[in-house]
């Protein structure tokens, strides 16, 4: 007998009025006498996200797109915890697998072999289990045993990304946020991840993609949402989004 699949949508994360406000240097403050003279304040409030309302369900797939300081990195780092919201209501259920910078989360003065034992052990996986998704990590990211045994600070941006891909993706995860990061590396490891990327999908698991590259958020990615000013100005499939993308360029 065959089970039926329904379109019950499951919400995985939900931002409600969402909003985060940065403290950044007042022009022209440099000195503490500058304060008294000027009458200035020191700092001033700018706000990066603005009311930012929507919802990601269970197994679905999103690129967020938008300019250089629109405020896509903050939104990613948000929503993974990272940056506590200034107001509003940010919902998530579900573990995070983030891939957000090269290096992040590692110990730059730490071999890759080392680095790979410590992110696991945080994890909380048994010692067989770290040596059952160290192989997997290992042959994943194709970096021979004299390059694991150096440390990460030695390593080119490719071989980083290598390694924190393999890393991310080793772990069990209801949710995989990719920052960017996928345009580093050379191209037969570029491709080796959307493969990867795809079968994770394919497994019901949740996406979300910032990028600056249409084609890739076409690809790996179904709805999208774009980013301006730090407030959403389209959402949906992600065709038409990367489309008015584009067209920001243009005018």
């Amino acid at each position: 007998m065959h089970l039926k699949k329904t379109n019950i949508k499951v919400p995985l994360i939900t931002l409600e009025n969402i909003s985060v406000d940065f403290l950044e240097n007042n022009v022209g403050i440099h000195s503490v006498k500058d304060f008294f003279t000027i009458g200035k304040r020191p700092f001033r409030r700018k706000t990066i996200l603005k009311e930012i309302n929507f919802t990601i369900n269970k197994g679905e797939s999103w690129a967020i797109m938008g300019r250089n300081g629109s405020g896509k990195s903050t939104l990613l780092r948000t929503i993974s915890g990272i940056i506590k919201p200034s107001g509003g209501k940010l919902t998530v259920s579900g573990t995070i697998a983030p891939i957000l910078a090269l290096s992040a989360g590692m110990e730059l003065e730490l071999t890759g072999f080392e680095n790979i034992n410590l992110l696991l052990s945080l994890s909380g996986l048994k010692h067989r289990e770290i040596i059952q998704l160290t192989r997997e990590i290992i042959d994943f990211s194709e970096l021979d045993t004299n390059t694991l045994q150096m440390p990460v600070k030695r390593y080119s941006s490719g071989m980083i990304a290598r390694l924190a891909f393999s890393i991310a993706l080793a772990k069990n995860f209801d949710i995989l946020m990719i920052d960017e990061i996928l345009a580093v590396g050379d191209q037969g490891f570029q491709t080796k991840c959307v493969q990867k990327i795809n079968l994770i999908k394919e497994q019901g698991k949740t996406i979300i993609f910032v990028s600056h590259a249409p084609a890739d958020a076409v690809k790996l990615c179904e709805n999208a949402i774009l980013i301006e000013n730090g407030s959403i100005k389209q959402s949906g499939n992600s065709k038409n989004v990367c489309r008015h993308y584009e067209a920001l360029f243009q005018s």
